[in-house]
């Protein structure tokens, strides 16, 4: 699988950021969530995956560059 870095809203390129995979997925980078009160509202999380934090503007932002293509 390749990435090709679709945008981030940090400085320097960090977390969080997000990636379009060559398969047509997206792929999240972020701070791992390990607030045990906000694991427990998950629902069927799978041996393997985690969860990450990104914040609101980064989707909506990253959504319009894709968007508008």
């Amino acid at each position: 699988m390749r990435l090709r870095f679709l945008g981030s809203t940090s400085e320097a390129g960090a977390c969080p950021s997000l990636y379009e995979t060559d398969r047509g997925t997206i792929v999240v980078q972020g701070l791992r969530v390990t607030d045990g009160e906000a694991l427990g509202d998950l629902r069927d999380v799978l041996e393997g995956e985690t969860v990450v934090e990104i914040p609101r503007e980064l989707l909506t932002e990253v959504a319009k560059r894709v968007l508008d293509r």
